[in-house]
């Protein structure tokens, strides 16, 4: 089915005409040019209540089918042009030598550091496999006997000094606002958006972010 006017979007609300307005869409054919812009996109979902990016996405398929040309016509179907996207790498943090030789040390330990299982984890498939130290007097795994699996010890540990670090090498800082992000250092911290939050907000952290020269460890795609 195509859309005609606003009201036959799906999950278009009365109150968005007025939002859309704002931000100089006026028309169907507007808002149709509007979807194939990504900074628009993300505009639109900023500004209009209640419509997130999976239905942004459907107001472009649906006006995208309205804009297909009919069997009777046959006209050539344009080729568009598709622009690719630079590679942009990734902020680096600025380390010291010794810190540098600490994350290289770190990730030769983690490479041979073993697989540590619950006990008789592979007996009773309830138990699973997660950790947890074994007891009873009468544990040989506990004993560190023979043939048995590895318990965990500290002389797994990776070095002091990088401990708690992103293998990148930055200190995460974990955010949930923008206002999370003053105070940041770029050259030593990272943030990670937090899990319970929104996709609207978190569009708004990234693009705050990119204006500080602050890495965001999970952005989204």
């Amino acid at each position: 089915m195509t859309a005609k006017k606003f009201t036959d979007l799906k999950g278009f609300k009365d109150e968005n005409v007025a939002e859309l307005e704002s931000i100089g869409i006026k028309t169907m054919e507007e808002l149709a040019e509007a979807l194939n812009d990504e900074t628009k996109v993300k505009e639109i979902v900023k500004t209009l209540s209640g419509v997130g990016p999976k239905t942004v996405m459907a107001w472009k398929e649906d006006l995208s089918a309205e804009s297909k040309p009919s069997k009777e016509t046959k006209e050539e179907p344009k080729s568009e042009v598709v622009e690719e996207k630079k590679y942009v790498p990734s902020i680096k943090p600025e380390l010291d030598k010794e810190t540098t030789e600490a994350l290289a040390k770190r990730a030769v330990i983690s490479g041979r550091r073993p697989a540590f299982k619950r006990q008789e984890w592979f007996r009773y498939s309830k138990l699973g496999e997660s950790w947890r130290r074994p007891k009873g007097i009468h544990s040989k795994m506990k004993r560190n006997l023979k043939r048995r699996p590895p318990v965990v010890d500290i002389g797994f540990r990776g070095p002091a000094e990088v401990r708690g670090l992103h293998p990148s090498g930055f200190e995460e800082v974990l955010v949930y606002n923008v206002e999370g992000l003053e105070g940041i250092d770029p050259k030593s911290q990272a943030v990670r958006i937090g899990g319970t939050v929104g996709t609207k907000k978190r569009i708004v952290i990234q693009e705050r972010a990119d204006e500080l020269g602050i890495r965001v460890l999970n952005r989204m795609v």
